[in-house]
């Protein structure tokens, strides 16, 4: 896999990018303000045979709302790097979730080389988290 700043044209196409229920909370919905969030230079494209099949983001943007709103992430980030990570919804439920967490994790890891990397996933999300505790993730808090 390769892993790059993402361009605009790999924006519009990750914009598009519809997920099956329950995951549609993945969804962008293909505004102006979902491609200039994937051009802010957090987001990364990930490629496997010049294919784009995924994008990691990193940061503000790999947070999320409702974790905000209850001081998930009042560390200022100065230990972690939140890190986000979206696969081609073809390609989801396939088998392909443990390579594709593992090369985003090792990216981040080379690339910011934070004390800790923290994820935050759906608690419906179980093929996610199964993924994510085969790699030594573990959970930590749980909001709604």
């Amino acid at each position: 896999m390769i892993i790059n700043k993402i361009l605009l044209n790999d924006a519009y196409h990750i914009s598009k990018w519809k997920y099956d229920e329950p995951y549609t909370l993945y969804n962008f919905d293909d505004s102006p303000e979902d491609i200039q969030e994937l051009m802010d230079g957090s987001y990364f494209r990930v490629q496997l045979n010049n294919e784009l099949i995924g994008f990691l983001c990193f940061g503000y943007n790999a947070q999320v709302p409702d974790g905000r709103a209850v001081g998930l992430y009042n560390d200022n980030g100065k230990n972690f790097i939140d890190f986000g990570l979206g696969m081609k919804p073809e390609l989801c439920g396939h088998g392909n979730g443990l390579s594709f967490v593992q090369t985003g994790l090792e990216f981040a890891i080379k690339r910011f080389k934070p004390k800790f990397v923290r994820l935050s996933v759906a608690t419906f999300n179980i093929r996610a988290i199964s993924v994510y505790s085969r790699i030594g993730f573990s959970k930590e808090q749980t909001f709604f």
